[in-house]
């Protein structure tokens, strides 16, 4: 006898009956079907520890005897516990044994069909025996084994709930998907400015291991030194341009762009009006843009990196300062892949408010990008954060727009609002984040003093895709 099943796991509210003792009869059946994703793995692998790189790590996994990323073998025996718990013999059924003989491996894409059947039941202590099997989409046996249950006694009809949702976000994989973009590249000439904290010199470190730059270090030699060997880090014989302290360090840093023996350069542990007020002094790193800062995010909860301008130098900008910062950003999107970057202009409203500056910016910036005043865009705002970046948000204010619930950009009225929120994003919203300063004739990786070695390595990237732009336009 067989048992007709619908996928309810995921149904919430759907009814479920379980089969009591003496209703089960020998030979009965019960079976699920679930493809296997990716996800699936990285979810069992978050819940049970298991991060064994045959798993997770596709480049090692091509090395073993499976040539490919495999699940977890207990993943399989995951599906055949969902069935005894939700399906047959249902709620109120308890495991007492289960052996599990592993014959295939399950791939990424591979459709499982899950079955059970009873073949002994033991009257007095209520125990039923089942023959356990989980086939591929090709019919081959993956899985085979028994189970041995308490079987419920009492008749239950419940509703279920959905399954907790798990929103996966793998911080070294995203980052290995950023370095990706750089691939093939020459390697950047960074002149490292002030590392003197074992934050920025290991960061520097990393990212010329990774071939991402070749450092040089600027500040005095006998404290980066000291910084080293306090951290256990090996300098390797990186280049040092030695100077007494950090506003020397800044002021030969822009020198350095300046001159052409660097094309890029990367904040150590200095304050960023600092470093920021040597490079302007460089008449030859002026390009006639306004410098500004785009942090990139990549937010878990988000379908696609986030570029948010500007939240680290431009303290109040007017209309006219906000043209280069959007237009920076837009060429800036262009250069990570996208084509015409959606940019969404934000306020605290929907409309236009006169009592409300940044809603006239807005209104403003999109009429000039109506004109061909600002290129590259599609331009929409006023809108609040939530119409930007939530589809669902903008639906039921009524916002028709290209932008809403899909922006690439995300303009903010002034420097507090934006360092508001890109901090919101990386200590509330788990965003991993990192972010270059564009309009000179250098980029600039501009790290806070509290980022960890991921973001350093990302803002290296960045700044080495911009110096290849700028080598290729001959800037």
């Amino acid at each position: 006898m067989s048992i007709p099943l619908e996928n309810v796991l995921n149904q919430d509210g759907a009814l479920i009956e379980n089969h009591v003792f003496d209703e089960i009869t020998l030979g009965q059946e019960a079976r699920s079907v679930r493809t296997l994703t990716l996800d699936d793995i990285r979810a069992f692998a978050a819940v049970s520890g298991d991060t064994n790189p045959a798993h997770l790590d596709a480049g090692y996994a091509e090395s073993t005897p499976f040539h490919g990323v495999i699940a977890h073998g207990m993943w399989g025996g995951s599906l055949i516990s969902a069935v005894l718990g939700t399906q047959f013999p249902g709620p109120g059924t308890i495991y007492l044994e289960q052996a599990l003989h592993f014959r295939r491996p399950v791939r990424v894409g591979d459709t499982l069909t899950t079955s059970v059947r009873v073949v002994a039941k033991d009257a007095e202590r209520k125990q039923v025996t089942l023959d356990c099997d989980i086939t591929n989409q090709q019919g081959d046996q993956v899985l085979r084994g028994s189970a041995r249950v308490l079987a419920p006694t009492r008749k239950v009809r419940h509703r279920l709930r959905a399954a907790p949702t798990i929103q996966l976000f793998d911080p070294q994989a995203r980052l290995q998907e950023l370095i990706a973009l750089s691939a093939g590249l020459a390697v950047t000439r960074c002149a490292v400015v002030h590392p003197c904290d074992a934050a920025s010199l290991q960061g520097a470190l990393e990212c010329a291991r990774l071939g991402i730059m070749h450092p040089q270090l600027v500040g005095p030699p006998a404290r980066i030194a000291q910084v080293a060997e306090e951290a256990e880090l090996d300098l390797g014989g990186c280049e040092i341009e030695p100077v007494a302290h950090s506003h020397a360090a800044a002021q030969r840093a822009a020198e350095l762009a300046a001159s052409g023996a660097v094309d890029s350069l990367m904040k150590g542990s200095l304050h960023t009006d600092e470093l920021m007020h040597a490079v302007l002094a460089q008449r030859g790193l002026r390009t006639g843009r306004r410098c500004s800062h785009v942090f990139r995010f990549d937010v878990p909860s988000y379908h696609k990196p986030l570029l948010l301008t500007d939240a680290a130098l431009n303290i109040a900008p007017s209309l006219a300062e906000k043209v280069d910062i959007v237009q920076n950003a837009i060429e800036f999107s262009c250069l990570l892949g996208t084509t015409r970057p959606k940019v969404a202009i934000l306020s605290a409203v929907e409309t236009v408010s006169p009592s409300l500056p940044s809603s006239l910016d807005a209104a403003a910036l999109c009429k000039m990008a109506d004109r061909g005043q600002i290129v590259g865009g599609v331009l929409d705002g006023p809108l609040g954060f939530d119409n930007a970046i939530s589809e669902a948000a903008a639906r039921i204010k009524g916002i028709d727009s290209p932008v809403a619930g899909d922006a690439d950009v995300l303009l903010v009225p002034d420097l507090e609002s934006g360092n508001m929120l890109a901090k919101q994003l990386e200590y509330l919203g788990g965003a991993m984040s990192c972010g270059v300063v564009l309009g000179a004739k250098v980029p600039i990786a501009l790290t806070s003093r509290a980022d960890g070695t991921r973001s350093r390595i990302g803002s290296a990237v960045l700044a080495r895709l911009v110096a290849h732009h700028n080598r290729m336009v001959g800037r």
